[in-house]
């Protein structure tokens, strides 16, 4: 079974995604609302996918975390899910490797596209 990250910082939405990947058969192994934290737990947890927030609570955003862990070596799949649709969000995250760049709200069968991107 993959393990997931989740990392947002919307409480109703992180349950609404927990529910989604536990009915794709995946493994929720924490769910984080803060980048450093996000950061942390991808070391320690090692998930096979990180499904990430742009805006977070502390000042350690998503595409920071992401980039981070990048720079760590630490290269796990990332679909970033926001509601950040401008173009300075999109173009910071083009400077780094993810799966794919969700719009909020999404619906289940949007998120099940890009996860089978990653288990292919």
């Amino acid at each position: 079974m993959k393990k997931v990250l989740i990392v947002e910082d919307d409480k109703v939405l992180s349950l609404l995604l927990m529910k989604m990947m536990e009915k794709m058969e995946m493994q929720v192994v924490a769910t984080v609302t803060e980048g450093r934290e996000a950061i942390r737990c991808a070391k320690d947890l090692n998930p096979d996918l990180i499904l990430m927030d742009i805006m977070l609570e502390d000042d350690v955003d998503g595409i920071d975390a992401v980039s981070s862990l990048q720079t760590d070596k630490i290269n796990i799949p990332v679909i970033f899910i926001t509601g950040n649709s401008d173009a300075y969000n999109r173009e910071r995250a083009e400077a780094i490797e993810y799966v794919d760049y969700l719009i909020k709200p999404i619906s289940y069968s949007i998120l099940k596209d890009s996860v089978d991107k990653v288990k292919n």
